[in-house]
């Protein structure tokens, strides 16, 4: 009788799990660094950024991730720069892989939502970004 309490329980832990695929959805548009947890404890808060990352996928599962610094009412000024980016479902997990000409790198992403993203890299460091809300003073 306790195995079967056992098997479950197994599943249904293994069930409630999260399918990496609906992070899909929430990962293109405009995101702030809130926080950084190292691998060896040490977290970071982010109570002001001076640029913001913009990402954006296109229907292959590739696309880019760009800096831009925001300005007013929904501008943004940056350069030619950009890091090329494909994204894959491996193991249960959304992985993203960047190449520039200088590197290439991985980083998996933990949790994607409409207001957060949270992604780790190979170094276990934990990066957690907010939705950006652009400065808007226009005057009604």
């Amino acid at each position: 009788m306790k195995y079967y309490l056992v098997m479950v329980c197994a599943f249904f832990l293994l069930s409630c799990s999260p399918n990496p695929e609906t992070y899909l959805e929430h990962l293109q548009g405009y995101w702030e660094i809130k926080e950084a947890t190292l691998a060896n404890g040490t977290k970071k808060q982010y109570k002001f950024n001076e640029t913001i990352d913009y990402i954006k996928i296109n229907d292959s599962l590739k696309g880019f991730r760009k800096k831009l610094k925001p300005g007013i009412n929904d501008t943004y000024f940056t350069s030619d720069n950009a890091e090329t980016l494909v994204i894959k479902i491996e193991n249960d997990s959304l992985n993203i892989y960047y190449n520039t000409p200088y590197a290439n790198w991985k980083e998996t992403v933990l949790e994607a939502s409409q207001e957060q993203l949270k992604i780790s890299n190979a170094s276990q460091d934990i990066y957690i970004y907010k939705r950006y809300t652009p400065i808007n003073l226009s005057v009604d």
